[in-house]
């Protein structure tokens, strides 16, 4: 197919060319050299890792079939790690090649490391790496690598932990670990790197979640920047982890901090906050303990970064306007490559009183279509994360096909305090399926929606919801789309990766042994019997979080009784980072549903 031209416009619908648009991601910027950055973005309709030097055009640095997304760049500009795995399967190793350089011009890492899943990346002065493992069998490792020294074992838990950062002169890390069994609510413990020994440690109790965020950027600083939620929402202090002085830090705004990060200079924190679905950016600073609103006003500010001299670059998009890094003053500093992807709807903000409180939810609406209108419930994955007012091809590609498309906050999900994010553990599953229901059920109330053409669809833990959802609530629902779910829960604990084990141990209070009522209880797999609607799955081959097996027992339980259903495999993990492949299965999912809505 021949490139568009300014002159020949390309032939594409608008929601697979939002799909094949190129795509960008923060740049990852070298401390000792902050013009050299490391940038996951689109290269031929494929995500890969590229260098870049600031002003000048992205260079290609990994070319994979299946795409590279995570990776680092040391402190000295002069290497960039990543991490290749197979498949997708996310269970490989590191690889590092020199900055600027070609596809194929890297090597092992560590050599002397076997492939596993990662438990994070530090990279220090002086080539000092630090590398967290986590595998079936031992838990976690971190190991310590010194040019000219031999590897060495730092710490290792049969719990789940990971990397949360090196000082600034790589003398101290910190780690954040459930060593008390709760991988979902982690405490601090800092090490020194030369020995291992312990400095200091830091545990706010049962329930309660603490998440490194960086030392100060100084030499000899032993600061540490600590999100906690004693007072039940996202906040912060500043940790001294010799003296063992915490300093608390109070924004008084609405919403609750996401993330924080120091100026380069020690002397400021930009501070991102989570409020009604969008993400804002504060700086205070800690001489004055000012606060002040900078950046954008609308949307969502999806990450960002200090840099020298005070400047900072943001990811902002909105649910209308594609993504791109730009400065707080709005000036773009890095587009994606390629065509930009066509504007989609602005949202509307619905607010139901749900079983739990009230329920927060997005609704994208189709231009011209009359109430009731079609409507697919796009339930969001985590469960801890949740859906706000930036762009997504996904949602978009269902408005531009005439529906409506709502989004739930459920109960379960950041960003409207702990006691909201926790409140699934009471059961799982059943808790966001009431949210969602209620929303659904007040849409239909107003005439909003048809009830005889709702879709519920949703990816990972949307998938799962989705599934359990047409099981537990079958009159609801007029199709079912679960991409990538868990829907045999005990199977899935068995098959999963040992990160995902602990997450689900911490989730329902034990593991399938412990508490197996639990498990039964929250699995699609005992409802498959209920579900009455047509229903889609797509499945990765290699996915190492909702593995294949667990959900080939729920199609043959869906094939045993005749219900209506096709699954959709590809070769991949839990998702795929291919433009072509993500448009095969939105394309399958469309079609699927249009055979089997009601007219």
């Amino acid at each position: 197919m021949t490139a568009p031209t300014p002159s020949q416009p390309s032939p594409l619908p608008a929601w697979e060319r939002r799909f094949r648009a190129g795509r960008i991601g923060m740049p990852v910027w070298a401390t000792g050299a902050p013009d050299r950055c490391s940038v996951v973005a689109t290269h031929d309709g494929v995500l890969e890792m590229h260098s870049w030097r600031v002003g000048e055009p992205l260079a290609l640095l990994t070319s994979r079939r299946e795409g590279t997304a995570h990776g680092e760049i040391d402190p000295s500009g002069e290497w960039i790690w990543w991490f290749d795995d197979a498949a997708g399967n996310e269970h490989g190793i590191w690889r590092k090649q020199p900055f600027g350089s070609p596809p194929g011009s890297d090597q092992v890492a560590i050599p002397v490391l076997l492939p596993s899943y990662s438990a994070g990346l530090a990279l220090g002065p002086d080539g000092l790496a630090v590398i967290g493992q986590n595998d079936d069998g031992y838990g976690t490792r971190i190991h310590v690598e010194e040019p000219g020294k031999p590897l060495r074992l730092i710490y290792e838990h049969i719990e789940d932990a990971g990397v949360g950062g090196l000082s600034e002169d790589g003398s101290l890390l910190a780690i954040a670990h459930s060593e008390h069994g709760d991988s979902r609510h982690t405490a601090l413990r800092v090490l020194r790197v030369d020995d291992g020994s312990t400095v200091a440690d830091l545990w706010d109790g049962a329930g309660k979640s603490l998440e490194p965020l960086g030392f100060a950027p100084v030499v000899g600083d032993p600061r540490l920047l600590v999100l906690h939620e004693r007072r039940g929402r996202g906040e912060l202090l500043i940790w001294d982890v010799v003296s063992g002085t915490e300093t608390a830090v109070n924004l008084d705004v609405p919403g609750e901090i996401s993330e924080a990060q120091w100026y380069r200079d020690a002397s400021a924190l930009l501070v991102s906050v989570d409020h009604e679905a969008r993400t804002r950016l504060y700086t205070i600073s800690l001489i004055s303990l000012a606060t002040e609103a900078v950046g954008p006003t609308a949307g969502t500010v999806m990450e960002a970064t200090t840099r020298p001299g005070g400047a900072v670059w943001t990811l902002w998009s909105s649910a209308e306007l594609p993504p791109a890094v730009r400065d707080l003053d709005g000036a773009v500093v890095l587009a994606p490559p390629g065509e930009p992807a066509p504007p989609s709807v602005v949202l509307e903000d619905v607010w139901v009183d749900g079983p739990g409180g009230r329920v927060h939810a997005l609704l994208r609406r189709p231009a011209g279509v009359p109430e009731p209108l079609p409507l697919v419930i796009d339930v969001h994955g985590g469960p801890t994360a949740h859906d706000g007012d930036w762009f997504r091809a996904y949602p978009s590609a269902w408005v531009d096909h005439g529906f409506a498309v709502l989004q739930v906050n459920y109960r379960g999900s950041t960003g409207y305090g702990s006691l909201w994010r926790d409140a699934l553990e009471k059961r799982v599953g059943h808790i966001e399926l009431e949210d969602v229901v209620a929303v659904r059920d007040h849409l239909v109330d107003a005439g909003t929606v048809a009830p005889g053409r709702i879709v519920l669809a949703g990816a990972s833990w949307g998938g799962y919801l989705t599934l359990l959802g047409l099981g537990l609530y079958p009159d609801r629902w007029a199709v079912g789309v679960a991409g990538v779910p868990v829907a045999d829960y005990l199977a899935a604990y068995e098959d999963e990766m040992e990160g995902l084990k602990a997450f689900d141990r911490s989730l329902f209070g034990g593991s399938p042994d412990e508490v197996p009522g639990k498990y039964q209880d929250s699995s699609p797999i005992t409802y498959v019997g209920e579900v009455s609607a047509p229903v889609m799955i797509l499945a990765g081959e290699n996915d190492p979080r909702c593995p294949i097996r667990q959900i080939e027992n729920y199609v043959k339980a869906l094939s045993a009784r005749g219900s209506v259903h096709e699954v959709y495999r590809y070769d991949a993990g839990h998702g795929s980072l291919v433009d072509d492949e993500r448009v095969r299965q939105v394309r399958a999912e469309i079609d699927f549903v249009q055979r089997h809505l009601p007219t």
